[in-house]
């Protein structure tokens, strides 16, 4: 079997892909909270893309994968048996794991997927994990039966109500406290103005909130610097400093303005590659 080889390929829903990849070694070493660069071809972009999962004796690591740009809708239109060009990690700091007593563990849209194997890593470590899924509808909340099986408690949240409680994950937080839930920290993953008013929600309500971050990222080492991000006044590099920090102190607000500096242009080039390219996933 070649290394980056996908082995199989699985659309949870029309924007968001789950691959298993065979990558030995990345497998042997991933801890929760890293993640690992993706290229599809030769002068491609590299993409960094959390680990979802990994089973380290069969040589897999699992990536989910939402079209945004050119690049991940390239990446999604990959059948299995198709390889990535590099596969590259794992990189990032993992999360610290120890027994707070109750964690929750917090996911917004695909963010739901990044926060699967740091829930996992708390129940291993005796918390009692209590998981928070967020989307705009139904059809865009993934992996609940597989939060579900894993975590104490599992809480959804769609902004038009179309499944579970109707409103945003802050106001399942804000459920869960007033419920009388002894949260003591909280991990977060997912669009930057959930996690940042999550994190606001956390620390007023005396829980200790760490959010993981999506600068843009080029090497993925910290030698370009595009990655930095501003945390207790000081700036962080998030590809090697994080991507999980103490969210408190996050200036979310310059990271919005950094993160958003290229989205026309993304869309643009999505919006040629969907008009080029012949799909091969099955939904179109």
């Amino acid at each position: 079997m070649e290394e980056n080889t996908i082995l199989k390929k699985e659309n949870l829903n029309s924007a968001v892909v789950k691959f298993v990849i065979y990558k030995p070694l990345v497998a042997r070493a991933a801890r929760a909270g890293q993640f690992v660069i993706l290229r599809g071809r030769e002068g491609g972009e590299r993409v960094p893309v959390t680990l979802v999962d990994w089973d380290a004796q069969a040589g897999t690591i699992t990536v989910i994968i939402q079209a945004i740009g050119k690049s991940t809708g390239m990446f999604n239109s990959l059948a299995s048996g198709e390889k990535f060009l590099n596969v590259a990690g794992p990189l990032g700091t993992p999360v610290e794991i120890k027994n707070y007593g109750t964690v929750a563990v917090v996911g917004g849209g695909v963010g739901i997927a990044e926060v699967y194997p740091i829930a996992r890593a708390f129940k291993q470590a005796g918390n009692r994990v209590i998981a928070v899924l967020g989307a705009r509808t139904k059809e865009l909340l993934i992996l609940e039966k597989e939060m579900a099986s894993l975590c104490d408690k599992t809480v959804c949240a769609t902004d038009d109500g179309s499944y579970g409680l109707k409103g945003m994950v802050t106001d399942a937080v804000q459920q869960l406290y007033d419920a009388g839930e002894k949260i003591q920290a909280g991990f977060i993953i997912g669009p930057i103005p959930m996690m940042k008013f999550t994190a606001r929600l956390m620390d007023k309500l005396g829980m200790t909130p760490y959010a993981s971050l999506n600068p843009i990222m080029l090497d993925g080492t910290g030698m370009c610097g595009c990655c930095r991000v501003t945390v207790e006044g000081r700036v962080r590099f998030a590809c090697v400093e994080g991507p999980m920090f103490p969210a408190r102190t996050i200036d979310f607000d310059e990271l919005i303005r950094r993160t958003s500096e290229y989205k026309p242009l993304e869309k643009e080039s999505l919006a040629r590659f969907e008009k080029d390219h012949v799909c091969k996933c099955g939904l179109h």
